[in-house]
């Protein structure tokens, strides 16, 4: 009874499903930007403390459960419109699938880097989707079209940081996706089938987000593009992250 209340309190923070919807109700409630980025990087590594200081052990049917979780959020990220619900729907779907590294034979400096990793470009997402509310009032897809004429910079920023967010060659979640993909072939082989299935769900969901961001038709409010030094940096911890990812692939795969 003890390990279940403990796997349901960490299902709050590494989300299992419908212990999720708190993150949900969390997300949606905070307004302030700084307070957002903190929820982000710290709303994982409170799960990874829980597995950890109380010693549970993760049984088969919490990684069915993470897989649906993510799979689930994953799906219905391909309707969202909000930049913001769209990357709380992310952080779910990624952050479920870390059940299945808890689940390996991996030290936890290791895994705490998995989550910090994989983290990274939704904060950096989280600062973008602030920009655009100062910017236009909001940050919806569809609502103003053509950004890379209206600020081509901070366009080039953004469809980067999307695409890091989504598991792609060389940043950090590729290769721990990967490694998930190979470590489950012979344990779970219709795990390794789902978790592809939820790497092309990411794919093609962001996908959607940038057609709705970037392309088409270029609004005529006139708003100002980010700086240099803002660019700057973005560009060292996008760069940071690439770095981390080729180390990561050395000692993961």
């Amino acid at each position: 009874m003890t390990e279940s209340i403990i796997i349901l309190l960490a299902g709050v923070f590494l989300p299992l499903f419908p212990m999720s919807m708190v993150f949900n109700a969390v997300l949606e409630n905070i307004k302030q930007p700084w307070l957002k980025v903190l929820v982000f990087t710290v709303w994982p590594l409170c799960g990874f403390a829980i597995v950890f200081y109380s010693g549970v052990e993760t049984p088969q049917w919490v990684l069915m459960l993470a897989l649906f979780t993510s799979a689930l959020y994953a799906l219905r990220m391909l309707s969202l419109r909000e930049v913001n619900q769209w990357t709380g729907f992310l952080a779910i779907s990624i952050w479920s699938l870390l059940w299945l590294a808890v689940a390996q034979d991996i030290s936890e400096v290791l895994l705490y880097s998995y989550a910090l990793s994989m983290t990274v470009p939704l904060v950096l997402l989280v600062m973008l989707s602030a920009g655009l509310e100062k910017r236009f009032g909001a940050a919806y897809t569809g609502l103003y079209g053509g950004l890379a004429r209206t600020i081509p910079r901070f366009s080039g920023v953004l469809v980067t940081v999307i695409v890091a967010s989504v598991a792609t060659p060389l940043f950090p979640s590729f290769f721990i996706m990967f490694d998930m993909v190979v470590e489950t072939i012979d344990v779970m082989p219709f795990a390794s089938i789902i978790l592809l299935l939820i790497w092309l769900l990411w794919s093609w969901a962001s996908a959607r987000l940038i057609q709705g961001l970037i392309v088409g038709r270029a609004s005529n409010t006139k708003v100002a593009d980010i700086g240099v030094p803002t660019i700057g940096f973005y560009s060292i911890v996008l760069v940071a992250l690439a770095v981390t990812g080729i180390y990561m692939s050395r000692v993961i795969l």
